[in-house]
């Protein structure tokens, strides 16, 4: 096992860990959490033996293997697949000897070799390669010829290539798509050595560990359960301790004031100073803290048309080649939709067609001309200029779309909501993790007021924290948003509709997210969609165990059907009672009889105006809510009908 005996680690001036004691038995998945700046990727130097600790002790059994993942991108014209087997340093080693009849230890290497699995290793790494979404023709491209995120790729599978002990993952999910993630989680659950993994995806942590290791005041401490039992747990000992420490405050201002009052009084004298000693004795309980830094909010779109944009019979590909063909596809104010579908099928592809970064090879596209659409991608990050600082990025903006208004105190609020407060705010973006530069180029995009958000994978470097502030925003903002992430827990907060892309085709899917992993199984596996299946089993009925189990799986699939129905639902009924508040404000206004005056013709035009477009837009949002539930209740009739 894994001994912390009296840990104490400083960076720097910085104290990590003070006197930090738990132990990490075998097998156990550990997942580590903790802010910024707590140690996290320290105590995985220190378990490397690649930090010196300053006192105490940490203990991993000599024999133990450790693998983890490299921070430094390959490069060179090694092979993919060869840099992933250098990952079994031993297979490398006696695949080398072996080489070697003359060898006067050849049996025993060889022995050895067919003992660890020796032959089968080239098929283990390219079946790596393949889980993280390498396709076939490239295992045996040279690594220098691949982007960055994919060299972060090369790097995981390297990782997971080592026949390790103790497996150490410090953000695997980063530069991976939901299918890589879906994967790589499969993988983890079967993994027999002891896992240490530091992750920003509550999803991820939940399915894979066992025991959450929480750091915090220079204090380590090990919690039986998962991220969710762990947010549970310490949610009640938070409460505990608040309540502990508000009592501790008021037993010392009463010991404080009756100090102050008897002191000087002969009779009063001991029993004050007996007070002042219980006071230095005391041990002092700190008030309970789990304030995010990020709490932001999504600037209201100025306007918000509707729709905002529409795709009819449309085609959408790269030189004159389509990707996605007859694309049916429509945003309004206020709607969620996820795009999901296996890699390379094409969502990063048609998110740059409703950003207006590509054009259709066939098809009408039409969108309003009061449409403003924010599209996060990764080159957002590029454009960044490295030499400015985030207040002087946000200036630029301002003077852009607000023609230089807002004072520098307003500049700084907003800023500072993003966690750029003080010197962050004015230091050069050059040095920033990848994480703070997401974050500038995420609140450079909203300080626009958009009202169509585009976002491709925007929680890539960012932490748990940012990522919940995101979703709440997301959930308050009034435009529509474009989200595809590998985040399951932001597409479920923040997905009314899933579109999934796959086959060259965009259409709706009629389940949840925790739904997709079954159908990529079952698409994997060359079984297109259940309606196919369906279809044959009703040519020739079926009264078999399987035919039950296919209707119980087709109602299941009918009931999930109602949730995106539900949620347009709800969805209008929220535009419709914002539009009638409006419209019983303008119609208090024109009540008025000084408002028909010759000097108040242009407000009484205005107000006229504003009156006639809140009609139109009350009639369409009256529509939308009577389709969306004359659909709810044709598909509930017919599910009715069919179970009967």
């Amino acid at each position: 096992m894994i001994q912390f005996d009296k840990l104490s680690i400083r960076r720097g001036e910085t104290l990590l860990f003070d006197n930090a004691s738990l132990q990490i038995h075998p097998g156990q998945k550990v997942g580590l959490t903790g802010a910024n700046g707590c140690g996290k990727s320290s105590l995985f130097a220190a378990l490397r033996h690649e930090l010196v600790i300053d006192s105490g002790d940490i203990s991993v059994p000599a024999d133990w293997m450790i693998a983890h993942v490299a921070q430094q991108a390959p490069a060179g014209d090694r092979e993919a697949i060869e840099y992933v087997l250098d990952g079994d340093a031993e297979w490398r080693d006696l695949d080398n000897r072996i080489q070697h009849i003359d060898d006067p230890d050849y049996v025993k290497h060889h022995s050895r070799y067919e003992e660890i699995g020796g032959y089968a290793a080239r098929s283990r790494a390219a079946q790596l390669l393949n889980g993280l979404g390498f396709k076939a023709e490239e295992i045996n491209r040279p690594v220098q010829q691949f982007s960055g995120g994919w060299r972060v790729r090369l790097n995981v599978a390297k990782a997971l290539m080592c026949r390790s002990d103790l497996l150490l993952l410090d953000e695997p999910t980063n530069h991976l798509d939901l299918d890589a993630v879906l994967w790589l989680e499969k993988w983890l659950k079967n993994y027999p050595g002891t896992l240490i993994l530091i992750a920003h995806d509550r999803d991820f942590l939940d399915q894979l560990t066992t025991h959450t290791l929480h750091i915090e005041n220079q204090q380590a401490r090990l919690y039986k359960g998962n991220y969710s039992a762990f947010e549970k747990i310490r949610t009640e000992q938070l409460a505990s301790q608040q309540t502990q420490y508000a009592r501790q405050q008021r037993e010392i201002e009463h010991m404080q004031d009756f100090v102050r009052r008897f002191k000087a009084k002969a009779t009063k004298a001991r029993q004050a100073q007996s007070r002042l000693k219980a006071l230095e004795r005391m041990e002092r309980i700190v008030p309970a803290h789990v304030d995010s830094p990020f709490s932001f909010s999504i600037p209201q779109p100025e306007k918000n048309p509707s729709p905002l944009l529409s795709l009819h019979d449309a085609s959408v590909g790269y030189n004159d080649t389509a990707v996605i063909e007859h694309i049916e596809f429509s945003m309004s104010p206020g709607d969620r939709i996820g795009l999901i579908g296996p890699n390379g099928a094409g969502k990063s592809t048609l998110i740059k067609l409703l950003a207006g970064e590509l054009k259709l090879i066939e098809g009408n596209y039409h969108s309003s001309r009061e449409i403003n659409i924010g599209y996060f991608a990764q080159h957002q990050i590029e454009q960044l200029q490295m030499d400015h600082s985030p207040l002087e990025h946000l200036k630029l903006v301002d003077d852009e779309c607000n023609n230089g208004q807002a004072t520098e105190k307003q500049l700084r609020r907003y800023l500072g909501s993003f966690g750029f407060s003080g010197n962050k705010a004015t230091s050069k973006v050059a040095p920033f993790s990848g994480g703070e530069k997401s974050r500038l180029a995420l609140a450079l995009i909203c300080y626009r007021r958009p009202n169509l958000l585009l976002l491709d994978e925007p929680t890539n470097h960012l932490d748990l924290e940012m990522r919940q502030a995101l979703a709440v925003a997301l959930q308050d903002y009034q435009g529509a948003v474009v989200l595809v992430s590998h985040d399951r827990h932001l597409l479920k907060v923040n997905s009314d509709k899933l579109i999934l892309v796959t086959d060259g085709r965009a259409t709706e899917f009629h389940g949840s997210v925790d739904d997709y992993p079954k159908w990529l199984a079952e698409h994997k596996r060359g079984i297109n969609d259940v309606q196919t299946c369906n279809a044959e089993q009703a040519v020739k009925p079926d009264r078999s165990a399987q035919a039950r189990k296919a209707k119980k799986r087709l109602e299941a699939e009918r009931r999930n059907e109602l949730k995106p129905l539900t949620g347009r639902i709800k969805r209008a009924e929220r535009v419709l009672e914002k539009l009638g508040a409006e419209k019983d404000q303008i119609d208090s206004l024109l009540a008025d009889t000084a408002l028909y005056t010759e000097e108040n013709k242009d407000q009484l035009k205005q107000l006229l105006t504003d009156q006639a477009y809140l009609h139109k837009e009350l009639h369409s949002a009256e529509e939308d809510w009577m389709k969306a539930t004359e659909a709810y209740d044709n598909l509930a009739k017919t599910m009715n009908e069919a179970s009967s």
